[in-house]
């Protein structure tokens, strides 16, 4: 059913992909709509929607939580975060102490973040509210399975196998429980030395979780997170296709939430800058198919999010460009400037 866009109701469930007119998903199919979703459409200046029909509407518990999303989701999602973090800590203690871990105990420390994916859809949103925690590896971890699971989504994967790329990401660190902290956290930069030792952690990772009968998949994924296309990652060297796919969609998780958190002795860049990055890294050394994907699905959630500009000047993004991502337009009060047609003046920062 084709409707108006001004007629969208809080719980009705879209038939198909909506597109804005520079052809960037804005709601995939099958989406329960809640007010922010018809806001994000009416922002993408969206006129119609392919909406199921209502008698097939979601059930009444689903459009309770897509009315009470901004009351509720915020605290619960926060809450399904630290929780999730809790866990990880909890895995890294008992394979330092223990050796091994038990796959319903992974399973148990991830739920709390799979039951909240399909609650939050404003990837960017999420990790403006999130990404400013300390304990970096743990916060890292979480980040990464969190990205690894809509990553594999955005891709058309299964929910199952979603679920796979997310505790694929959950445990892609899991090698550093046999690095030392002093190590970890030193506050700047490592030597060659400490670099090598530290690199160390994708073979742990693999080895541990292999030694605990877990899924290969999630083994091959720690194992090869930092190879590169190109041949100059490691701990192989892999090329090409040689790496494995659950791989290459946890190291574009994996770098990332990298370049946008701050570390010891690294400031965090803005989410928006480092997509620009990714994008160049895609031509070299990150998977093309996963990066080019990924920009396409977090660009959209950047409308309507407030900007600091170069010049120091703060506005709202009212629209991306249709060949430059990372030029958008943006108001500053009654002003429009096309970030396009200004090739001195950047995002610098982005904020709620």
């Amino acid at each position: 059913m084709r409707i108006s866009v001004m007629d969208l109701q809080v719980g009705d469930r879209t038939g198909s992909d909506v597109f804005n007119w520079n052809g960037l998903l804005v709601v995939s199919a099958h989406t329960v709509l809640n007010a922010d979703d018809i806001d994000k459409l009416q922002l993408h200046s969206v006129d119609y929607v392919d909406i199921m029909m209502r008698q097939d509407s979601p059930a009444p518990d689903e459009v309770k939580a897509a009315t009470g999303k901004l009351q509720q989701e915020p605290f619960s999602q926060t809450a399904a975060y630290e929780e999730a973090v809790g866990g990880i800590k909890q895995l890294f203690w008992q394979m330092s102490e223990q050796g091994q871990l038990r796959e319903e105990q992974v399973d148990q420390c991830f739920a709390p973040l799979a039951n909240h994916f399909e609650k939050e859809r404003d990837v960017v949103s999420l990790l403006l509210t999130l990404n400013n925690k300390d304990d970096y590896t743990y916060q890292h971890s979480v980040q990464v399975g969190m990205i690894s699971y809509y990553i594999a989504k955005w891709l058309g994967q299964s929910e199952e196998e979603a679920i796979v790329a997310g505790k694929a990401g959950y445990l892609h660190d899991i090698g550093k429980s046999r690095i030392d902290n002093a190590i970890l956290q030193k506050p700047g930069p490592l030597t060659e030395e400490e670099f090598e030792i530290v690199k160390r952690h994708a073979q742990y990772g693999y080895d541990m979780i292999i030694g605990s009968n877990l899924p290969k998949p999630l083994a091959l994924a720690a194992l090869q997170h930092h190879e590169r296309l190109d041949g100059s990652g490691y701990p192989g060297g892999l090329r090409g296709n040689d790496i494995y796919p659950l791989a290459r969609i946890v190291s574009v998780a994996d770098v990332y939430s990298a370049m946008i958190s701050n570390r010891v002795y690294r400031h965090k860049q803005d989410l928006l800058l480092v997509l620009k990055e990714l994008h160049r890294l895609s031509f070299e050394k990150l998977d093309p198919t996963v990066t080019q994907v990924f920009i396409r699905h977090m660009i959209p959630n950047f409308i309507g999010k407030r900007v600091l500009l170069s010049s120091g000047e703060s506005g709202v993004i009212i629209m991306t460009h249709p060949t430059d991502f990372f030029k958008p337009l943006v108001q500053i009060g009654d002003t429009f400037i096309n970030l396009s047609d200004t090739p001195d003046l950047d995002v610098k920062e982005i904020y709620m």
